[in-house]
């Protein structure tokens, strides 16, 4: 009977954009149990949104959100209530169907929101683990939080767009060659390490783009299920970012940053060469952690006018106009 009743929603009148409604809920109450069960139900390329509400509960993964199906909103009951959860990382088996990254949630569909969620990777700080990869244009995540330790996060391909949301990891736990805006986020970096790890392509004007956001750390190690505390650092301080590919881009824009940035700020990744050619820039920060006297030299402090032209909209745009903070 539940399944019947989202396959009512389902064909509803699709030629006129109708959004479909699927609930799930890890309990049984609601039309499916698992997300991927609700995914599998949604339309392909459907014309409409498809609204897959998640109840308050744990969701094990991997999920993935395949390509031909765009217009997908996972909507939580809050982000510490809703949860989206994965324990493997890069060494370990890989699912059937999964990436070779072994991410617990991957957007591979265009135009994806989500909202009121917690994306984890449980892993912990003992190689890749990513909470999240995004391979399809266009996607949106508020009122998030993203946990994991190391690549906590990637943004692979596209145009991604976060507000309000709570990363947090210790390497590169921001990384790869998507266009993204992070707007009034917590970034938490754990026992220092580096915050990004982009790999804009050359001919990309933007990488990731940091505005009004609040930079926090602290210095505890990951506790492995032993009780042992793993890879403890002696001065856990975090870069903002080290280059993936040579010519990545990351600004940071009056943010407030914690004492736990480095005063040089930006890493070449051991490769001299990177600092001809990637893109870091900074304007107007505040904190302990933004004070520039000590910054690597080949990073660059913006004047206001030139700050000022880099807005969502700006970095987000593209050729079709696409302005997610409306």
């Amino acid at each position: 009977m539940k399944y019947l009743t989202a396959l009512a929603w389902m064909i509803c009148d699709i030629s006129l954009a109708a959004e479909i409604k699927i609930t799930v809920a890890a309990d049984g109450s609601g039309d499916f149990k698992t997300v991927q069960e609700a995914i599998a139900a949604a339309p392909e390329k459907g014309a409409g949104r498809t609204v897959i509400r998640i109840k308050a509960g744990i969701y094990p993964g991997p999920v993935i959100v395949p390509a031909n199906k765009p217009r997908v909103t996972f909507l939580g009951e809050g982000a510490e209530k809703s949860i989206l959860t994965y324990a493997l990382n890069v060494n370990d088996p890989i699912p059937e169907g999964a990436d070779k990254f072994n991410p617990g949630l991957h957007i591979r569909g265009d135009d994806f929101q989500a909202d009121g969620l917690t994306i984890q990777n449980t892993s912990g700080d003992h190689g890749q683990a990513l909470a999240l990869r995004v391979d399809g244009d266009r996607a949106v995540f508020r009122n998030c939080r993203l946990l994991g330790w190391q690549d906590t996060v990637m943004l692979n391909k596209g145009r991604q767009y976060f507000k309000n949301c709570h990363i947090e990891g210790r390497v590169d736990f921001i990384y790869g060659d998507g266009t993204a805006v992070f707007e009034s986020c917590t970034i938490h970096s754990k026992n220092g390490g580096y915050i990004t790890a982009a790999s804009t392509p050359a001919d990309h004007p933007f990488g990731f783009v940091f505005i009004r956001c609040k930079l926090t750390g602290d210095p505890t190690p990951w506790i492995d299920p032993a009780g042992n505390p793993v890879k403890p650092s002696k001065n856990p301080l975090a870069y903002l970012g080290r280059p993936w590919r040579p010519h990545g881009s990351v600004a940071f824009l009056e943010c407030e940053m914690g004492s736990h940035i480095r005063p040089e700020g930006w890493h070449n990744w051991r490769k001299p060469e990177n600092e001809l050619t990637a893109r870091y820039a900074e304007y107007g920060n505040t904190g302990p952690g933004a004070a520039t006297a000590a910054r690597a030299a080949w990073g660059k402090l913006l004047a206001k006018e030139d700050a000022e032209k880099i807005t969502v909209t700006a970095v987000l745009s593209g050729t079709d106009g696409w302005n997610p903070s409306k």
